[in-house]
């Protein structure tokens, strides 16, 4: 009988603890491999400043329709349209360092061709998604990610490059992730519609339910890719037929906006750009 009631109480114990293991582990978070296991890790890789990797996260979400595609593309054009206007600057500044450092512009043309390779291959991927979102015709473009870090100044680095001093590899990297971390920034405030107003962008983002007006979205991815277009001018990638597909799509997005003064100018440099050079 002693044996017996033992074991009862030691039963009831391990089931009570089972049941108390059961109500405290909660329900299962997202399971990996799913868009919100993988919308998740987006937001997580981009609060550590690791924008590579967000990207890629939220490559695997829009890749298929699901609830989080509408909100994951918007990102993704902010995020690659960013990267690559970071890169593009960082390329320009090697390129002027070069032509000041008569005496050793190798170092700086090897940096230059690098990150401007890196800038063409964040350009075409922006230029691939901003197809895919132009499949959608939503009015309102939601804004369903954190407010970018960074600085709207450009790194003190950058000055000592463009004027020659090449920095040691470690400042390198550093004025690296700064400056990509600031194009994102700014390509956030262009696509609500607040150039280089950082104050202005922050306020929208605090919404509880932030998104921006279609017509203002398109009209800075338009512009983004017009000036994505010339860093495949001859006097940098020298691919004219690129340059000729970004000032095509970008003269295709203008097409379904309200005109205005900006629109009406960036058509202007589009047509410019778009006419056949003399020989």
């Amino acid at each position: 009988m002693v044996a017996t009631a033992h074991r009862r109480v030691i039963t009831f114990v391990a089931f009570s603890a089972t049941l108390i293991l059961v109500s405290c582990s909660g329900p299962a978070g997202p399971q990996p491999g799913t868009p919100a296991f993988d919308w998740a890790a987006a937001k997580e890789t981009f609060a550590a400043g690791d924008y590579a990797k967000t990207v890629d996260n939220l490559d695997r979400v829009a890749a298929s329709e699901n609830e989080f595609t509408g909100k994951a593309r918007p990102w993704l054009l902010i995020l690659t349209s960013g990267m690559a206007r970071g890169y593009i600057e960082l390329g320009d500044r090697f390129e002027n360092g070069a032509r000041t450092n008569k005496a050793d512009p190798s170092t700086f043309r090897k940096n230059m061709t690098m990150y401007r390779g890196e800038a063409g291959r964040a350009a075409l991927h922006f230029a691939q998604v901003f197809g895919d979102f132009q499949k959608t015709k939503n009015d309102s473009v939601p804004l369903a990610f954190p407010y970018p870090t960074g600085s709207a100044n450009p790194p003190l680095v950058l000055t000592k490059i463009a004027s020659g001093i090449i920095p040691t590899a470690g400042d390198i990297e550093t004025a690296q992730k700064q400056n990509i971390a600031r194009g994102v920034l700014l390509a956030a405030c262009a696509a609500v519609g607040a150039p280089d107003d950082v104050a202005k962008t922050q306020e929208i983002f605090k919404a509880p339910d932030a998104k921006v007006a279609r017509s203002v979205f398109v009209e800075a991815m338009a512009a983004a890719l017009f000036d994505q277009s010339q860093l495949f001018s001859r006097q940098k990638l020298d691919d004219p037929e690129k340059m000729k597909v970004f000032c095509t799509r970008a003269q295709d997005a203008l097409k379904g906006l309200p005109e205005s003064k900006t629109t009406k100018e960036l058509g202007t440099k589009i047509e410019k750009a778009l006419k056949p050079s003399k020989s």
